[in-house]
This record gives structure tokens, C-alpha cells and sequence, in this order.
């Protein structure tokens, strides 16, 4: 390795003194699961006071529940938001937080390189119901300025699927305000520890809970944080008639998982950033696409980087051969949990063109993405070294 992987974030202090909806009777240290379907009132004013607005007491679990309520709390304060909601998974959010804001006619712009779920969304479903969609490259702020007047809504990743490209939130955030343009950007990758788009001038960031937030690959889940009022509009438009709501216990798992981010971050940064300098002196790689060697202006808004990232090899490395001699990485689409894990792009071609966001953007079937897990990077190495060796 070249250089020594930094690490220059604050430990994340997470917020505290938060407390149940409502209250805990038994002041319990780690915040109770309430597994239930409804609540009860003691009057009919009790009742109509939930109804009218004047009382926040939850009614049914589909719309508000005590335990999720504290993890929306909680993620809106690390966000530095004022309102959040959750979901029972990353689609979910992803889908009502642009459904909220969009509506036949309407025209919005995203990243080359979304997440592949997302673009079948986009094409699928959003196409099917008159919303047009310009997929811009994200690096190209010029670009990305340019496609927003006319817009509603700006949908971004930072840094993008697969290949990791970053953009400059602040300048997009800037030139969609003036446009009248809703930005939101997806976050899991960084999370709040190392990335505030919020700060940057965006005005909504989804996660999927089911990676870094959960991190123990238990849980599916998604939240989205941003103002009351973009959040007030998504609780209006979409979020009670889709049923897409979190579960309690799901809700408690991540934030049970919580607590230990700070430390589970510092160690998929560090063994991350190992790795991937590893990787890029090898003959057998031809690129490595991870943040810290984009020389992005987007860059001056991370304190720290995720261990997801992707790599090419070159033509003499059979693939399936490489996936096959791995021992420690096993191989899974998910990431951000214990696990190390690779997903080979090649596999993936396998899926219709038409809805192959890789085929559509040109993702090379050479490129392999890596999720560092939690085992040391010197571990990591020599997993894949040996594979590269009986691959080569």
C-alpha cells in the first residue's frame, strides 16, 4: 500500500436523553418493543383529540407506533432533521418519497448509476404513469445543473451504485432551490457519521436501515429525514395508503444497532480503504472505483468513507473461478452487515436488458463490488489473493 488509510471523523455522539413516545413507566435502558396492532383510549375526548391533531398519542400501527417512532426521532436528530419516517424497507422510502412529490407530466432527473431497484422503479412504474426521467451523469455538475431547470424533483445517489461516482451536492442543491427543484439524496453508503446532505443543502436523505444503521444483515428496513413539511407531505400522499410501515421489532433492531455505528464504521472506513489500496497495486485489477481515488469535488462533504466499492479485473481472471476460490468473502447481493461479500457483475447481465441498469450504462462485466466486512483487512487480502492466484 501507497499510503496509510486515514481517518479523520469525530466519533458520532449520538443523540441523547430521547425517550419513548409518550413515556416509559419503568425507565428501562434499552427502549421496549411495542408489539401491538392498536391503542386504546380511556375517553371519547382522548379519542378526538388524537383525530383533531391537538394529541400525538399513536392510533394504529400501520400509521404511528411507539418504538418506531423513537428510531424516527433518532435518525432525524443524526441527520440533523426535523421530522423523519420509516419504512419496512430502502424501495419503500424510496418509492413514497418520490411519489409524494411527482404527478403525471412532472420530469425528474437521477444518476446514471442508480441502484438497480430504483431504476426498475423509475421505468417501470413512473414511466407507466406520464413521469419523464433524464438519467445525467452525477460527476458532471455541469451537466447535472444544466438538467435541472424544468424539473421536479432531483433524485441522487452519493456516491452512485456499483461505481461509486460522486457528485457535488452542495452546487446541485444550490441550482435545484432556485429551480424550485426537490433534492433528495440516498445516504446509506456514508451515513450521517461521515456524510450530511441535509447541511449541504439537500432537502430530503433516504437510508436502507437494512445496511449500515442495522449492520448486522437482521433486518430490512428505510427511512427518509428532511423537513416537517416534505415529510408532512409524504405522511399525507403516500405513507398510510401504501402500508409500507416498519415493524416494532424491526424498528428496535436497528436501534439496538445503533449504538455500536460509530465503531463499526471506523473499522469498514479503515479495513476498507486497506483493501482497495491493496487491490489498485495489483497487475490482475485494472480499476478500482472508490471514492477516495476520484479526485471528486463532492469529496469535501465526506469526513469518511463506507467498505463497499467495486473493482475491475483483468481479461486473463476467470471470474467464476474467482468467485468460486474465495473462502472468507462469501457471495451475496446485501452489504453493511458482518459479513465480507462479493457480488460479480457478470451474473447480473443475466437480467433483461431493458430493465439492466448495468447493460444501460455500461457497467463492465468485468467488475466485481466488495463489501469489507468486519474481518481485518489483512484477512481480507489474503482471501483475495489466493482466489486472484487460481483465478489468473
Amino acid at each position: 500500500m501507497n499510503e496509510k488509510p486515514r481517518f479523520d471523523a469525530e466519533p458520532l455522539n449520538l443523540p441523547q436523553g430521547l425517550t419513548m413516545p409518550g413515556g416509559d413507566p419503568y425507565d428501562a435502558a434499552v427502549p421496549p418493543i411495542y408489539q401491538t396492532s392498536l391503542f386504546l383510549f380511556d375517553s371519547y375526548r382522548e379519542l378526538e383529540d388524537v383525530f383533531a391533531g391537538r394529541s400525538p398519542k399513536p392510533i394504529y400501527s400501520r400509521g404511528d407506533n411507539p418504538t418506531v417512532m423513537l428510531l424516527e426521532e433518532k435518525l432525524a436528530a443524526m441527520e440533523g432533521a426535523e421530522a423523519a419516517r420509516a419504512f419496512s424497507s430502502g424501495m419503500a422510502a424510496i418509492a413514497a418519497s418520490v411519489l409524494a412529490f411527482v404527478k403525471p407530466g412532472d420530469r425528474i432527473v437521477t444518476v446514471h448509476h442508480v441502484y438497480s431497484d430504483a431504476f426498475r422503479f423509475f421505468e417501470k412504474v413512473l414511466k407507466r404513469f406520464g413521469v419523464l426521467v433524464d438519467y445525467i451523469d452525477g460527476s458532471d455538475t455541469q451537466a447535472m445543473l444544466a438538467a435541472l431547470p424544468g424539473a421536479r424533483l432531483a433524485y441522487l445517489e452519493n456516491p452512485t451504485s456499483m461505481v461509486f461516482a460522486m457528485q457535488d451536492l452542495k452546487a446541485i442543491a444550490e441550482s435545484a432551490r432556485q429551480h424550485g427543484v426537490v433534492t433528495i439524496v440516498d445516504n446509506s453508503w456514508a451515513t450521517p457519521l461521515y456524510q450530511n446532505p441535509l447541511a449541504l443543502g439537500i432537502d430530503l436523505v433516504i437510508h436502507a436501515a437494512s445496511k449500515y444503521l442495522g449492520g448486522q444483515s437482521d433486518t430490512v428496513a428505510g427511512l427518509v429525514a428532511g423537513s416537517k413539511e416534505l415529510i408532512g407531505a409524504i405522511n399525507r400522499e403516500i405513507y398510510p395508503y401504501t402500508g409500507a410501515k416498519l415493524s416494532p421489532f424491526e424498528a428496535w433492531l436497528v436501534l439496538r444497532n445503533l449504538e455500536t455505528l460509530p465503531f463499526r464504521m471506523r473499522h469498514h472506513h479503515e479495513a476498507g480503504l486497506a483493501v482497495a489500496h491493496w487491490l489498485k497495486d495489483q497487475d490482475s485489477v485494472t480499476q478500482v472505483f472508490h471514492p477516495a481515488f476520484s479526485g471528486h469535488k463532492g469529496l469535501a462533504g465526506f469526513k469518511g468513507f463506507g467498505g463497499l466499492f467495486s473493482f475491475e479485473v483483468a481479461e486473463n481472471i476467470d471470474i467464476p473461478a474467482f468467485v468460486d476460490a474465495l473462502k472468507l468473502v462469501r457471495i451475496g447481493v446485501s452489504w453493511g452487515g458482518p459479513e465480507s461479500l462479493v457480488v460479480p457483475v457478470k451474473a447480473a447481465m443475466s437480467i433483461s436488458p431493458e430493465t439492466n441498469v448495468f447493460v444501460r450504462f455500461g457497467v463492465s462485466p468485468r467488475t466485481i463490488r466488495l463489501n469489507v466486512g468486519i474481518h481485518s483487512s489483512q484477512d481480507i487480502i489474503a482471501d483475495l489473493q489466493q482466489a486472484l492466484q487460481k483465478a489468473g
